[in-house]
């Protein structure tokens, strides 16, 4: 392929302006089209602003910022693309207008000029059917806004030239991105990978588990995550994030592992759309996320002594040592004592199942979520049967909060919070390396830069352990019965064979 130096662009609004304004920077010749002539003024009113603040806070040299302005050229007339050796369309997600402005483009530009789309959920294949010569399409997908999210995934079609997907990601270098690379399928692998969190945590606050601050507290303060599902979802708005994971679902043919909620279409239906509406999971006030203040630990005259069940020996060393550094008095045996509280440390099961199987009273058993560790001072979970007496079920929120860390009693649930949540990610992002839509590398990478996350979820895995991943999914299936948690044959065989799962 021919270098890129001049980019045609369709499309004035945010992520049209935010890939002139990388472009621009790197030194491309940008010609910005838009059937509005408003839009394309506004465009360069704003991106004359945004480098000029570039230049007053240092981040961008004045000489640059003017050769970046004068790279910029505004177009009333699609025609004026035909100089272009690239093209990429941001206009609305529908195939069909995307269909007929590249049958356009195709009469107006070179045969060697690229054609790329930036669609976030529209088939590549499809859209370059339409085409003439479908090869030179491809997807070039940026994340709003494009500036600040320094990934793109290149989206290879199956009628696209493997050299026309090289040079795209050469390109996404050249301004200042990371490249991933994804097979034409459904969610490519950003929106794809980012169903777990958010479909489990939903699934969560369907089941009556927890409120959507206690999840969003345990996927921060204890899995590590830079935000919950729920916080999530009113940051991006229901108008987008529903829809996204309703196609997604439907596009795999109803696979339960993508399969959303109902409390996410009856919320879009009643315009609760978060941040933007000022209502949505929660209640906006000044743009400021209103939550109740956490209720303290309950006040108990005497913590009693605890009895931690040996049935995972890992778990219960980690927990008897964090009760010893708390000051619990933590009772050795092979049963507990008829005064003890009794501490499970289920695996993808709940605590009435970790009680049932061991034999043990239900109404003075807690479970406590290990995955993480019980580190000083950080949040930890715990949950109770439905036959757990009110003062036991305090007794243990008592004992564990004893160093000031935060506890979130939660109701009786398989995997808890973190456990099934974690699992869910881990195990999509297999699935999406076991079908080959991008190497694990790139999965990781897509999801670190694209989604924030803390790791990216096959290194995710490695560090929590595959086998023990596994059985987290083994047994959410054997409570629930729900297919959605079948372990993914990627994760399933590297655990047997002790493999990471970044390795190929």
């Amino acid at each position: 392929m021919k270098a890129i130096g001049s980019v045609g662009i369709v499309g004035a609004g945010a992520m049209g302006r935010g890939i002139a304004q990388i472009a621009a920077q790197a030194g491309l010749r940008v010609y910005l089209y838009d059937t509005a002539p408003a839009a394309l003024a506004s465009a360069r009113d704003s991106l004359r602003q945004t480098w000029d603040k570039l230049v007053e806070k240092g981040k961008l040299d004045a000489a640059r910022a003017g050769q970046a302005l004068e790279a910029l050229v505004l177009c009333e007339q699609l025609g004026r693309l035909s100089v272009c050796d690239l093209v990429i369309e941001a206009i609305v997600e529908r195939l069909d207008a995307k269909q007929g402005l590249f049958k356009q483009l195709e009469d107006i530009v070179a045969p060697d000029c690229i054609l790329a789309s930036n669609t976030s959920s529209l088939s590549i294949t499809a859209i370059a059917a339409a085409c003439r010569l479908p090869q030179r399409v491809a997807g070039y997908h940026f994340f709003n806004p494009v500036p600040l999210m320094k990934v793109v995934e290149v989206i290879d079609g199956l009628r696209s030239d493997r050299a026309v997907g090289d040079a795209l990601a050469e390109l996404a270098s050249r301004m200042g991105h990371t490249p991933v690379r994804a097979k034409d399928m459904p969610g490519f692998i950003v929106n794809h990978a980012g169903r777990g969190l958010n479909t489990e945590g939903l699934r969560i606050l369907q089941e009556g588990v927890a409120t959507c601050a206690q999840v969003d507290a345990v996927m921060t303060g204890q899995a590590g995550f830079r935000m919950g599902p729920f916080e999530l979802m009113d940051l991006t708005g229901l108008d987008v994030s529903h829809p996204v994971m309703e196609s997604i679902y439907r596009q795999f043919f109803d696979e339960p592992r993508y399969r959303p909620s109902a409390l996410t279409s009856v919320r879009l239906a009643g315009g609760l759309l978060g941040r933007k509406t000022g209502q949505g999971f929660y209640t906006y006030v000044d743009g400021k996320k209103q939550v109740e203040p956490e209720a303290p630990p309950p006040a108990v005259a005497a913590l009693p002594e605890v009895w931690v069940s040996p049935a995972r020996p890992e778990a219960a060393r980690i927990v008897s040592e964090r009760l010893l550094a708390l000051g619990a008095k933590v009772q050795s045996g092979a049963k507990p004592g008829p005064d003890a509280l009794i501490v499970v440390t289920p695996c993808g099961e709940d605590a009435t199942t970790a009680a049932c199987d061991q034999g043990l009273d239900a109404a003075r058993t807690v479970a406590v979520d290990v995955l993480h560790g019980l580190p000083a001072g950080r949040r930890r979970t715990l949950m109770a049967t439905p036959l757990t007496a009110p003062a036991w079920r305090d007794a243990a929120v008592a004992v564990f909060a004893a160093d000031g860390a935060p506890v979130t009693l939660i109701e009786d649930s398989p995997g808890f919070i973190a456990q099934r949540v974690v699992a869910t990610i881990v195990n999509i992002a297999s699935e999406i390396a076991q079908q080959g839509i991008a190497t694990p590398q790139d999965i990781d990478r897509a999801v670190t830069l694209g989604l924030g996350y803390p790791q990216g979820p096959l290194a995710m895995g490695d560090a929590l352990g595959a086998p023990r991943l596994v059985e987290i999914l083994r047994n959410l299936v054997r409570v629930t019965g729900d297919m959605r948690y079948r372990p993914s044959l990627w994760l399933q065989r590297r655990a047997q064979l002790g493999m990471s799962l970044l390795q190929g």
